[in-house]
């Protein structure tokens, strides 16, 4: 191991690798039970996302350890799996359906295109072409469309039928008057909704306190008080202590169905979103790590560890889960002084040997789950202080990413309006030199732009 991990060469040892693998582990590890709860929303069983979480967060962690000698874990990522289930659930009665196993071929699909992006060194390139606000705005938008999504899934954020709008014909819309509200403030009385208060107050007091595995804790806190006051889910699959593979949906694909309905709008949010994604997990964590220090062999490590989370992309929606990356929870295994892949290798066999834990994971309530949602919206809104609002030309597009997010609930029509808007306000500024500085516009963010348009105008929004 000495020689394979180059464990002295990076200052530590294999008990301070171990440790801080499970440390990785313990903050992660809520991802088993969060997201089977979204994915199951949208016709997966709980039983056949909770093997896929398990199996992918396992096998494509390890290979980064050994592939890349890197200390960080991959999962099925927070964002794009409330996005995979929100679009499967919002085109249900409607004239063209999604199906999971649509879905599940949009993300391999979109993984192989994240590969080529990334063996052609073209993915580098859309990286720079975004300017860094827009970046961040993207990270704030998706923590915001995750907190709606845990209010909703709780119940904290309730819809009223108000008259004018309960003759609906489903999977239509229809605008607001100016006196009609629609979002409420759900029932305290309901158990769902004062669990998951009790579920953000654990996480919360356990994240100021600077507890390690604070999400994991709270998830766990708030099951003891669902089992002490006989609110403990009830599900109509049992989970079996011996894991079932049969139950697994490999290779679940659907291409003719993707062909059918069109589903190139959701690809391209998979790829676009993954992007950034990955990008800014895998350099903050390399500098965390001290990889950084050495610019040329940290931008190498970094390509290769971009390399096996493409491939955990299209291995992911093969063994039945959405967009599969590299997680930031990683940075507690490296503040434990995680620095090799064995850090990476340990979280792995953790998330392995978890495949033994279904019944125990299937006890634990969605308002648990929906609780960490929520907080994991708090935490992705910390970029926020990142994007310029001093200067219109970021500030604009920024807020139509942050608010167009949540409030559409579409992360596509963030981007849209932000990556349009963007090109439009830099190109008035370059030409009227009012602004007093050039903004660049990349060649790149032209033709995204353009195809945004036409996709608007064609298309629709969806």
């Amino acid at each position: 191991m000495e020689r394979f991990f180059k464990l002295k060469e990076n200052g530590t040892t294999i008990r301070t690798e171990i440790m801080a693998g499970l440390t990785t582990f313990m903050t992660m590890a809520y991802i088993l039970a969060v997201n089977p709860s979204i994915l199951s929303a949208s016709g997966l069983s709980w039983t056949s996302v909770f093997l896929a979480t398990a199996l992918a967060a396992g096998i494509f962690t390890i290979a980064m350890g050994l592939f890349v000698n890197f200390p960080v874990a991959l999962a099925p990522g927070m964002g794009l799996n409330a996005y995979f289930a929100a679009t499967i659930i919002a085109s249900q009665g409607t004239g063209n359906p999604i199906s999971p196993a649509m879905g599940l071929t949009a993300v391999f699909i979109s993984g192989i295109i994240f590969l080529i992006l990334t063996v052609t060194q073209i993915r580098q390139m859309l990286i720079t072409a975004v300017p860094d606000s827009l970046k961040h705005a993207i990270t704030v938008g998706i923590g915001l469309f995750i907190a709606v999504v845990g209010l909703k899934n709780s119940g904290i954020m309730t819809i009223a039928a108000e008259t004018a709008v309960t003759d609906v014909e489903k999977g239509t819309f229809t605008n607001l008057l100016s006196f009609e509200t629609v979002i409420h403030m759900g029932d305290l009385h309901n158990p769902s909704v004062y669990l998951t208060i009790v579920g953000l107050l654990l996480i919360s007091v356990l994240m100021v306190l600077r507890v390690p595995a604070a999400f994991l804790w709270g998830i766990l806190g708030t099951t003891l008080v669902a089992w002490l006051t006989g609110n403990l889910p009830t599900m109509a699959e049992n989970p079996t202590w011996m894991p079932d593979f049969s139950e697994l949906n490999f290779w679940h694909f659907d291409f003719a169905g993707v062909m059918q309905v069109g589903l190139i709008t959701v690809v391209l949010t998979f790829t676009f979103v993954e992007l950034f994604d990955t990008f800014g997990t895998l350099v903050g964590t390399a500098n965390r790590a001290g990889f950084m220090k050495n610019p040329e062999e940290g931008k190498k490590r970094v390509g290769k560890a971009m390399f096996v989370d493409a491939v955990g992309v299209s291995g992911g929606a093969m063994l039945g889960t959405s967009t599969v990356t590299a997680f930031v929870e990683s940075s507690s295994g490296i503040a434990q002084g995680g620095r090799t892949g064995l850090t990476a290798v340990t979280t792995g066999i953790c998330f392995l040997l978890s495949i033994f834990l279904a019944p125990l994971v299937a006890l634990i309530p969605g308002s648990a789950t929906a609780a960490a949602l929520i907080l994991v919206g708090l935490l992705m809104m910390q970029s926020v202080k990142e994007i310029d609002f001093q200067d219109m030309v970021y500030a604009v597009p920024s807020f139509f990413i942050v608010i167009l997010m949540p409030f559409t609930y579409n992360i596509a029509n963030g981007i849209s309006f932000g990556i349009v808007s963007y090109v439009i306000l830099a190109l008035l500024a370059n030409l009227t030199g009012k602004s007093g500085k050039k903004y660049d516009i990349h060649p790149l963010m032209w033709v995204l732009a353009v195809l945004i348009t036409l996709r608007y105008l064609y298309l629709g929004a969806g």
